[in-house]
C-alpha cells in the first residue's frame, strides 16, 4: 500500500536513499552516546560542551552558503562526496580528543561539514530528479533518515548499556565510517546535467545572490521559526514531562516512537499533497495551526492528575505534533527547491538549510525558557509564534515568486491563479 511505502523508486532517488540511511543509522548511534562521551570520557563539562556546539552551529549556518555556492561550481555530486568524506573524518577526529581547544575544532569542522554536506545533497537531489517530483523524492529521504536514525539509536543504546571506553569509541567510529560508505554510495550517482555553462563557470551574476535575495531571505526566516519544533522533543519535553507532569519518565521514549514511526510511514503520504507553490504555502499554513493546536495539548498535560491521564494527553499531543512536522516538511522543501535558481541551488539550499542549525543553535535554550518559565502560557505563546509564520508564508512566497530581476528563477514563471506553476524551457515537465 501506497501510505506505508518508504523505499523511494529506483534511480537516483533509491541511491540518495541509500546513502542517507547508511550515515543516518551512523548519526542515531552518535546522537545517542556522544555528549555522555564527551563528558564521562574526556572529561568536558556540559557547559563547555554546550558552548562548543553553540559555536559550531553557527559557523556552520554562515559555511553552508559558500559551501553551496562551490556545489554550484564544481558539481553537487564532488562537493557531496567531498563533504561526506570531510564529515567521515571530522567524527573520526574526536576518538583522538582529549583536550577542550582539540574538542572546540574537531566540533566546528564537524558541523561546517555537515552544513555544506546538506546543501550539497539538496542541490545533488534537484539536479537528479525533475522538479516535478523533489518533494515526493525528499520525503522518500526524511522517511528513510527517521528509520535510520531509530536504528542507530538502539545500537546506540548498547553503547550505552555497556558504558566503556571502547563502547562509545566504537559507536563514535561507526558513525565516522558510516559517512565513508555514503559518499561511495553516491560515487554511484551519474552527474547532473542542464546547468548553465555560464553558471558553473562562476560568470552568471553575483557570486552569491541568495544573500541580496530578501523575499528568499523572509521566506527563509519563516520556515526557519517553524523549524523551532525541533527542540521540543528532544529538550523541550523530557524536562516538561520530569518536572510539571505526573506522566512516568519512559514517556519521552514513547513520544520519540510516535514521532519516528509516523515519518516513516506517513511523511511520503503526506508530501503527495503538495505539487506547487500554492499547495505548499497551504501545507505550511495549516502546519502552523496544527503546531499551534499540539502546544495547547502538551500545556494540557499538566493538569492531567494521574501518571495514565498525563501520559494519554502526552501521547496525543505528539500524534498532533508529528502531523503538523510532516506538513511543514511537505510545504516547506516544495518552497525551498521551486523559488531558487536552477544554476543556483546548491547556495540557496545551503542558505535555506541554515534554518536547521540556527533552530538548532537558539531553539533549546528559547523553548525551555518559555515553556518552563511560562508553562501553560509560554505553550501558548509558541503555538502563536508558529501560527503567525505560517500565516505569514503565504504573502512571503507570492513576493517571492513574482520578485525582478535582482532574484528572479529563471524558468519558473508566476505562480497562476488555478494553482499551477508552468515552467518553460525544462524538459522534465
Amino acid at each position: 500500500m501506497r501510505f506505508i511505502r518508504i523505499v523511494p523508486p529506483g534511480g537516483p532517488a533509491r541511491t540518495l536513499a541509500l546513502a542517507q540511511l547508511t550515515n543516518s543509522v551512523g548519526d542515531g548511534a552518535y546522537y545517542v552516546c556522544s555528549v555522555l562521551y564527551f563528558s564521562r570520557i574526556v572529561g568536558l563539562s556540559p557547559t563547555r560542551i554546550g558552548a562548543a556546539l553553540t559555536l559550531g552551529w553557527a559557523l556552520g549556518a554562515v559555511a553552508g552558503v559558500p559551501l553551496g555556492h562551490l556545489a554550484d561550481r564544481r558539481g553537487p555530486r564532488g562537493i557531496a562526496i567531498l563533504m561526506s568524506v570531510a564529515t567521515g573524518l571530522a567524527v573520526g577526529s574526536f576518538l583522538f580528543v582529549r583536550s577542550y581547544p582539540a574538542f572546540l575544532v574537531a566540533v566546528c569542522a564537524y558541523t561546517c561539514c555537515q552544513c555544506g554536506l546538506g546543501a550539497a545533497r539538496q542541490a545533488l537531489l534537484a539536479g537528479l530528479v525533475e522538479p516535478a517530483r523533489r518533494t515526493e523524492t525528499r520525503a522518500y529521504l526524511q522517511s528513510t533518515v527517521n528509520a535510520g536514525l531509530a536504528l542507530g539509536a538502539a545500537l546506540g543504546g548498547i553503547a550505552l548499556r555497556l558504558d566503556t571506553e571502547a563502547s562509545y569509541l566504537t559507536a563514535l567510529a561507526a558513525d565516522g565510517a558510516s559517512f565513508l560508505v555514503a559518499a561511495a554510495v553516491l560515487t554511484r550517482l551519474r552527474l547532473p546535467t542542464g546547468v548553465p555553462a555560464a553558471a558553473a563557470a562562476g560568470q552568471d551574476g553575483p557570486s552569491l545572490s541568495v544573500l541580496r535575495d530578501r523575499p528568499y531571505a523572509l521566506v527563509s526566516l519563516l520556515n526557519m521559526i517553524m523549524l523551532l519544533y525541533m527542540p521540543l522533543l528532544s529538550v523541550v519535553l523530557p524536562l516538561w514531562i520530569v518536572e510539571r507532569t505526573e506522566a512516568p519518565s519512559w514517556t519521552v521514549s514513547a513520544l520519540l516512537v510516535v514521532n519516528t514511526v509516523g515519518v516513516v510511514l506517513f511523511q511520503v503520504r503526506m508530501a503527495g499533497r503538495v505539487r506547487d507553490l500554492p499547495s505548499a504555502s497551504r501545507a505550511i499554513r495549516h502546519a502552523g495551526v496544527v503546531l499551534l493546536a499540539a502546544c495547547a495539548c502538551f500545556a494540557l498535560s499538566a493538569t492531567g492528575t494521574t501518571a495514565w491521564t498525563a501520559g494519554l494527553v502526552l501521547l496525543a499531543a505528539a500524534c498532533v505534533q508529528v502531523l503538523g512536522e510532516m506538513l511543514l516538511g511537505s510545504g516547506s522543501w516544495e518552497i525551498g527547491f521551486a523559488l531558487a535558481p536552477p544554476d543556483k541551488q546548491g547556495q540557496y539550499q545551503g542558505f535555506y538549510g541554515a534554518g536547521t542549525a540556527v533552530a538548532r543553535l537558539i531553539g533549546p535554550l528559547l523553548l525551555t525558557t518559555l515553556v518552563l518559565s511560562g508553562g501553560t502560557l509560554g505553550w501558548l505563546l509558541l503555538g502563536a509564534l508558529f501560527l503567525t509564520a505560517g500565516l505569514a508564508m503565504g504573502p512571503a512566497v507570492r513576493w517571492a515568486s513574482g520578485r525582478g530581476a535582482g532574484g528572479v528563477v529563471p524558468g519558473v514563471s508566476a505562480v497562476s491563479e488555478t494553482g499551477s506553476r508552468r515552467t518553460e524551457g525544462d524538459p522534465a515537465l
